[in-house]
């Protein structure tokens, strides 16, 4: 079993930054890729970024890019999310997966447990 572990989430003003890590854990085989999605309240849930695991080919949503910077670190089997200039409307839960498979991005296969991230003032 696969365990993945978020951090880093918190209360920030707007242009502030964060730095969220997810560290995956247990069994872990042919990982294609990590990434991001975020859920606000009343919104759908969004595709943020992912990373391929081996190229560390990257995607960022429209609403993020220039601003967020997706990372992996191999040897610790984690992936981080710098989120620079931060917006109200990037106030969301942020999940972590880990997608498996031999080919493109991969199928989102686990999760983990969400983190809170809030842009107030």
């Amino acid at each position: 079993q696969v365990q993945l572990v978020e951090s880093g989430g918190g209360l920030v003003q707007p242009g502030g930054s964060l730095r969220l890590a997810c560290a995956a854990s247990g069994s872990i085989f042919s990982v294609r890729a990590m990434g991001w999605y975020r859920q606000a309240p009343g919104k759908e849930r969004e595709l943020v970024a992912r990373i391929t695991w081996n190229s560390g080919n990257t995607y960022y949503a429209e609403s993020v890019k220039g601003r967020f910077t997706i990372s992996r670190d191999n040897a610790k089997n984690t992936v981080f999310l710098q989120m620079n200039s931060l917006k109200l409307e990037d106030t969301a839960v942020y999940d972590c997966y880990l997608s498996t498979g031999n080919s493109g991005w991969g199928n989102p296969r686990y999760w983990g447990q969400g983190t809170q991230v809030t842009v107030s003032s």
